[in-house]
């Protein structure tokens, strides 16, 4: 075995400081995400609340390792996103956008946080009013929700990934909406956010991917993005995109001035994980992206819309495939949920959400009871959440 096999062996759910490094960092992002919910009302700019979100995870994760001999990387893994109503994901804007929320929209907030690049991410949809959430902000949320538990309790030694791909369209099809095409659920490993082990949302002849099975000792980021639409999103205006990654593989020497300042900028700080342009120097960075993107120097994450009057629910989480069982580290409680439609008479999805996730202690400890009819059961968290949530990293459409 070679020096890097060994190292990376070493850096597994086997060793116990890479479980304390994930459970740190969700422990952070969960309380990243309920600043956000919090002060997602009426009038807020997005921007701002954006802001809030990678600021919280900068100083939190500042405060940790700060008397250790080798410098340990930290901080924001993934930058937060307020995509709100028919948007399904990666709006981040930069400073000069003007975009606020509104009474009754249907905001997706979706961030990340690493220690040592263990990466821990979180997504969770909240719908901006008082009171339970119902029709078809209800079925929305509540599909994706559901879809999430049942992905929770199929991501697991012995399954399959088109295990998960199956049953989270039937749990969609319950609550009369689509899960969104595009979206990839990828395994995590050290500074590695978009790992080769995927779950697909949806399979059709553009998109597949590889039968894998899932393995002890692996870790997910599991992202289910729900539709009161056709599940068919399209990228509107390239210039929303603000979100992008360093594709490490590639190079090529640039051309514009602007373009190798920016470039050389992102190298320094930004070499593996993605960042936001706000990150960056607005008037260079806007010139500079364009180059580095067409390229391929950036991987770009482009901001999705589904039609207007569509209505999209984003819920992601990470989980640890430990020998115990699935430990899902990153959630946040929804609100009172009154669907439309109900899964009560769904005899395979009610087994599925009957599985446990623990595998020593019989059917997974004690189980909560489901508190509106149609409400999916809920799974144990690892932070004591109800109703925990999962996807992020992206949609790759």
């Amino acid at each position: 075995m070679s020096d890097d096999e060994a190292q990376e062996e070493k850096l597994d759910l086997t060793t116990p400081e890479v479980v304390t490094k994930y459970k740190s960092a969700a422990e952070i992002v969960n309380k990243a995400l309920h600043l956000v919910v919090s002060e997602c009302k009426p009038k807020a700019k997005i921007v701002d609340l954006c802001e809030k979100g990678d600021a919280f995870i900068r100083e939190q994760t500042g405060n940790m390792y700060k008397n250790v001999k080798k410098k340990i990387e930290r901080g924001v893994a993934f930058p937060t996103c307020i995509s709100v109503n028919n948007t399904v994901c990666h709006f981040s804007p930069l400073a000069s956008d003007e975009a606020t929320l509104e009474e009754n929209d249907v905001v997706k907030i979706d961030m990340g946080c690493h220690i040592d690049g263990f990466i821990a991410v979180v997504a969770h949809t909240h719908v901006i009013q008082d009171g339970p959430v119902k029709g078809r902000a209800a079925d929305v949320v509540a599909a994706a929700n559901t879809a999430a538990e049942v992905a929770l309790r199929l991501v697991r030694p012995g399954k399959k990934n088109k295990d998960v791909t199956e049953a989270i369209q039937k749990v969609a099809a319950a609550y009369d909406c689509k899960i969104v095409e595009g979206v990839l659920s990828h395994q995590l490993k050290q500074f590695v956010i978009d790992g080769n082990k995927v779950v697909i949302s949806v399979t059709n002849p553009e998109m597949r991917v590889d039968d894998v099975d899932f393995e002890e000792n692996e870790v997910y980021a599991v992202d289910i993005v729900a539709s009161t639409g056709d599940g068919k999103p399209k990228l509107l205006d390239e210039k929303q995109t603000t979100i992008y990654k360093r594709a490490v593989d590639k190079n090529y020497h640039l051309k514009m001035k602007s373009s190798r300042f920016i470039f050389s900028e992102i190298n320094q700080k930004f070499p593996i994980l993605p960042f936001t342009a706000r990150a960056l120097e607005e008037k260079r960075a806007r010139l500079g992206l364009v180059e580095c993107v067409n390229h391929d120097l950036l991987q770009p994450y482009p901001v999705l819309h589904e039609k207007p009057g569509d209505l999209v629910a984003h819920i992601k989480f990470t989980v640890l495939l430990m020998p115990n069982g699935s430990d899902r580290i990153t959630s946040h409680a929804l609100q009172e949920l009154q669907p439309t439609k109900s899964i009560e008479d769904d005899q395979e999805i009610k087994t599925w959400l009957s599985l446990g996730t623990k595998t020593k202690k019989k059917g997974g400890g004690k189980k909560k009871k489901a508190s509106k009819k149609g409400d999916p059961m809920e799974a144990e968290c690892a932070d004591g959440a109800s109703n925990g949530a999962t996807n992020q990293d992206a949609s790759e459409a």
